[in-house]
């Protein structure tokens, strides 16, 4: 595998995850570097959703995710769209099955939760379900793409 380039090994990595059934068929195969520009995308978009402000005269970060669940109906669901996107581009990566399954369950409590009055926004504020997602995502791209895009070999799952 050493007589393959960084983005063929990328690729190939990336098809192993499909064929060993951990992810579904990729069409996010190309250099390391899309791959970190799409980490830093979603890693902005998390922190916008999670922890994006901080509460004056407190240490407290609160993210759009807990302001837009103060607006009935359409609220909850822009920030749960929002969520789901970073689901969606976690599968494109080739996050594994399991842990996608994680991701949604993350972000199911962090519906349930925001269902409940008042009791609901302040538990939004402190059960963070995108950032533990991108902690999950980030984790499974460390295992992929070494630091500042190297590529790593390949493993045998």
């Amino acid at each position: 595998m050493s007589d393959l380039s960084p983005d063929e090994r990328l690729a190939l990595s990336f098809w192993e995850t499909t064929l060993y059934g951990q992810a579904s068929p990729l069409q996010f195969t190309t250099g390391a570097t899309d791959v970190e520009a799409t980490r830093d995308r979603l890693e902005a978009i998390a922190r916008l959703l999670d922890s994006a402000f901080v509460v004056p005269g407190t240490r407290v970060r609160v993210g759009a995710d807990a302001i837009l669940n103060l607006v009935p109906g359409l609220g909850p669901l822009v920030s749960k769209g929002l969520s789901g996107y970073l689901i969606y581009e976690a599968r494109r990566l080739g996050v594994p099955t399991g842990t996608l399954i994680r991701m949604v369950g993350n972000v199911g409590l962090d519906f349930l939760i925001g269902l409940i009055p008042i009791v609901g926004w302040v538990g939004d504020v402190f059960h963070r379900a995108n950032a533990k997602n991108m902690r999950l995502l980030r984790e499974h791209l460390d295992r992929v793409v070494g630091p500042r895009g190297v590529i790593l070999e390949a493993t045998a799952r």
